[in-house]
């Protein structure tokens, strides 16, 4: 089968956590014996920014981890007809522009020979609404959205049995524990600062209790601002600004524990959602304290594969356990690592979506898993 996929950049992670998922998801499919074609614009802001920072050479790591996965950089929507040839299934990205949106949900609807995904993976469905329904879906047979409560959004925007949840997951060819252990000391975090959507809990559940907790604390990330920058310090907070994503599981092996801070939106109005980090974390083998969210969809076992902690007082004790019992850290590891083995590996989201391109064209495939759909 020939998968088409139009992103807003495969090269580049850089503020783009959508490029961790799209890179395993892709790299599982090439390795089951399918065909994989990459289109990204070729003003991709995410790739752009990371050359005006780091030069082409800030795209070798991605390179290096995945050399079997390419893409093609382009004006669109031109050269459209000759990247649907012969495609079987064709994703949409919700990070592109309308006009390509539109532009090839007009070639299915014109008689294309491939079934039409749109992928949305961001909060605007609720934080942004008008920005979504902007794009012309009407040639779309489906949606995949990363989350049942963002399902439900686009259930009530008239796609009640073509909507598909596909939450994110980890790829475990490259976010894996360390072949031997080493030394791990302090505290984790990779994220970018967001838009003002979590900048009091990052001081609440972050900053503060790693402090408290006498844990030195270690930051990745970009569009960290002069004030963010000067909360850092205040803190005592190392920032090493962008990591690279393959850089990751080595960044994790050197370290204690993590602490996951979702955005707002992830809190008050699309719950069940973790971000990608959750899964990468915990395949790394990594312990992790969370920040309250609510795991609607009971895609983890909480308090079992990581912590969750209600207050900023709650956070202190939990990072203080950690960093004094050994066994709380390996018990954590072991059942936060055989979860995502279980369940949320880019293999298992393969499967997951097989059996939409299934369903979508009548087929019958018992022997793949059951997908949350409308």
């Amino acid at each position: 089968m020939k998968v088409v996929y139009f992103t807003h950049s495969l090269d580049s992670c850089w503020n783009h956590g959508n490029a961790h998922f799209l890179r395993g998801v892709l790299r599982d499919l090439i390795a089951r014996g399918h065909d994989v074609a990459v289109w990204e614009p070729r003003d991709a802001w995410s790739r752009e920014n990371l050359v005006r920072d780091h030069g082409e050479q800030g795209l070798e790591p991605y390179r290096a981890a995945y050399s079997e996965l390419t893409s093609e950089r382009f004006d669109p929507p031109a050269n459209l007809d000759r990247a649907l040839d012969r495609a079987d299934l064709v994703l949409v990205h919700e990070w592109n522009d309308p006009a390509l949106v539109a532009a090839v949900g007009e070639a299915r609807a014109q008689g294309g020979r491939f079934t039409l995904l749109f992928h949305d993976t961001h909060h605007r469905a609720v934080s942004e609404p008008e920005g979504i329904k902007a794009f012309d879906l009407s040639g779309y047979d489906g949606v995949l959205a990363f989350g049942e409560t963002l399902a439900e959004v686009y259930r009530r925007w008239g796609w009640d049995g073509r909507v598909f949840v596909w939450h994110e997951a980890a790829d475990v060819r490259l976010f894996h524990p360390p072949a031997e252990e080493g030394p791990r000391e302090g505290l984790i975090w990779i994220g970018n600062w967001g838009d003002g959507e979590r900048t009091r809990e990052l001081e609440t559940y972050l900053f503060k209790p790693a402090q408290d907790a006498g844990l030195g604390l270690d930051i990745h990330g970009v569009r960290y601002p002069a004030d963010a920058l000067a909360t850092l310090e205040r803190y005592g907070v190392r920032y090493h600004g962008w990591m690279a994503n393959a850089a990751a599981p080595a960044a994790f092996a050197r370290h204690l524990a993590t602490v996951h801070v979702p955005r707002r939106f992830y809190v008050e109005q699309l719950p069940g959602i973790p971000t990608i980090r959750v899964f990468e974390a915990l395949a790394c083998g990594i312990p992790l304290v969370s920040a309250p969210w609510s795991d609607s969809e009971r895609l983890f076992t909480v308090g079992e594969d990581f912590l969750m902690v209600r207050s900023g007082e709650a956070m202190t004790q939990a990072l203080t356990d950690l960093k004094n019992d050994p066994d709380l850290r390996e018990a954590l590891t072991a059942k936060g690592l055989a979860t995502i083995r279980d369940r949320h590996t880019c293999a298992h989201r393969v499967d997951e979506l097989l059996a939409v391109y299934d369903r979508l064209n009548g087929v019958v495939a018992p022997a793949r898993p059951a997908l949350g759909t409308a």
